[in-house]
């Protein structure tokens, strides 16, 4: 499998403007032709191995962010926009896509954001009946979709707040102790925590500046909420100016986004970015040890091991994501090439499908998308009880994963035969935009290829894809 070229242009373009340097001096000190400068700029030729190793010498930069991972998001989140069927003509190139991501980023945001636009509106007037009268049927996007492509497009991680979170979680020295600073610090700010017997995970009354955690919830999530608190407490201005920066349209979108804020803190504080950085790479990343170290869950860590993209600092590039029992995402992060549907369900013969059936066990798998890059997955059931007989169990299971170059990292793909090309299943991302032609699970067929049928002979699907 050959190394993908680097294409990095605009990351180029915005260190020279940074240091106000002319193309020609850049050149200069990067020891290139000036033509040659102007052709990687461009994304008419790739970075070479002396480029790159002139950026680290002569500029110190981490050459980690020339690769963030932007380009391919926004190059999966075109080719599924451009699946829809109101597109009839032929998929652009890749190639296309991909110099459209490099070279204009704010116009393929811009694309995305109108097709995004174009299907809510499509949906509302499907459902005409029921908007006719009502005050907020106007057309504008949804607050949940705009708050996640808020962290899908920070690579989630939001640098203040972490930094923030490990100042408060770094010196409390053991896990143990970081509930009882957050309960002081609201204490000090004349904020009475309690623990009752009741469904509700946190309660704060903010006339008798009480809060109320909940006994029944597991003591991962008690801290994890207390936390939350100390963060909308503590942490207001931070938390508002980074709002304020992100210019969200609606203000649903901004409390969306401040408890996602507040949530990102208690997890960075429960886990303070260099200590669990530190403990991943000598753990090799194994989650239950992590997780018993830090006092917090399996989601938790599997979570923050995808947040580890400090400049500078970086961990291993993982992809997190959660499925409900239906299959549909309800939380999803990649930092690697592999990026998820934006709409719908996630591929079925992905192994985090299978942690249903299996639970309380960590389920491996190695995969393979149709680009050719190949995957360490690791999946597993985190259900949740309420605490209670007779109250409903939510169920889900989450998958985290890496590009399989990393593999002698993880404890997990010790054993698995990584060097076996046929040990690699085949996945994709959404059958809309999937390539695949003999999937036996393919639900719908991809939108952008021609059908035929041939009522003489019937096959794994019904259809040929031509």
């Amino acid at each position: 499998m050959t190394t993908p070229k680097l294409y990095a242009g605009a990351k180029l373009r915005e260190v020279r403007t940074q240091i106000s340097m002319t193309q020609k001096d850049f050149a200069a000190k990067l020891g290139v032709s000036l033509p040659y400068l102007n052709q990687m700029e461009n994304n008419n030729r790739p970075i070479s191995t002396a480029v790159v190793l002139g950026l680290a010498q002569e500029f110190g930069l981490d050459v980690t962010e020339l690769s963030t991972g932007d380009g391919e998001r926004l190059v999966s989140d075109m080719r599924e926009a451009l699946a829809d069927p109101v597109f009839s003509g032929n998929m652009p190139l890749l190639a296309d896509l991909r110099l459209t991501a490099s070279n204009a980023p704010a116009i393929a945001h811009a694309f995305i954001e109108l097709h995004k636009t174009y299907r809510q509106t499509h949906e509302r007037l499907a459902s005409l009946d029921e908007a006719l009268g009502r005050e907020d049927a106007r057309t504008h996007p949804s607050p949940w979709e705009e708050v996640r492509d808020f962290f899908h497009y920070c690579d989630n991680y939001i640098d203040a707040v972490d930094i923030a979170a490990e100042h408060f979680g770094a010196p409390t020295g053991h896990r143990e102790n970081i509930r009882e600073l957050a309960i002081s610090l609201l204490e000090n700010a004349g904020i009475s925590v309690s623990f009752k017997d009741t469904d509700t995970l946190r309660e704060f009354d903010s006339k008798q500046r009480s809060l109320f955690i909940s006994t029944r919830s597991a003591s991962e999530s008690q801290t994890f909420q207390i936390l939350l608190q100390v963060a909308l407490v503590h942490q207001n201005k931070l938390l508002d100016a980074t709002l304020d920066s992100a210019q969200f349209k609606t203000k649903e979108a901004r409390s969306i986004a401040k408890i996602g804020l507040a949530n990102y803190f208690a997890g960075a504080a429960m886990m303070p970015y260099r200590a669990f950085l530190e403990a991943a790479q000598i753990t090799r990343h194994d989650i239950e040890r992590l997780a018993t170290n830090f006092g917090a869950s399996i989601e938790q860590v599997c979570h923050r091991l995808s947040t580890l993209q400090r400049p500078g600092a970086k961990g291993i590039p993982f992809f997190f994501v959660r499925v409900d029992h239906a299959g549909t995402i309800t939380k999803r992060h990649s930092a690697t090439r592999l990026q998820f549907a934006r709409f719908g369900g996630a591929c079925p013969l992905w192994n985090v499908h299978r942690a249903f059936e299996q639970p309380s066990q960590f389920l491996r798998q190695l995969a393979e998308t149709p680009d050719g890059i190949r995957y360490v997955s690791l999946a597993r059931d985190v259900s949740k009880a309420s605490g209670r007989f007779g109250a409903p169990v939510r169920r889900f299971a989450i998958a985290l994963g890496c590009e399989v170059q990393h593999a002698s990292n993880l404890v997990f793909a010790d054993g698995m035969d990584v060097g076996r090309p046929t040990a690699f299943e085949p996945i994709g991302i959404s059958c809309r935009i999937c390539e695949r032609k003999t999937c036996h699970q393919r639900s719908v067929p991809p939108l952008e290829r021609r059908l035929s049928v041939d009522p003489n002979k019937r096959e794994v699907l019904p259809y040929i894809i031509n």
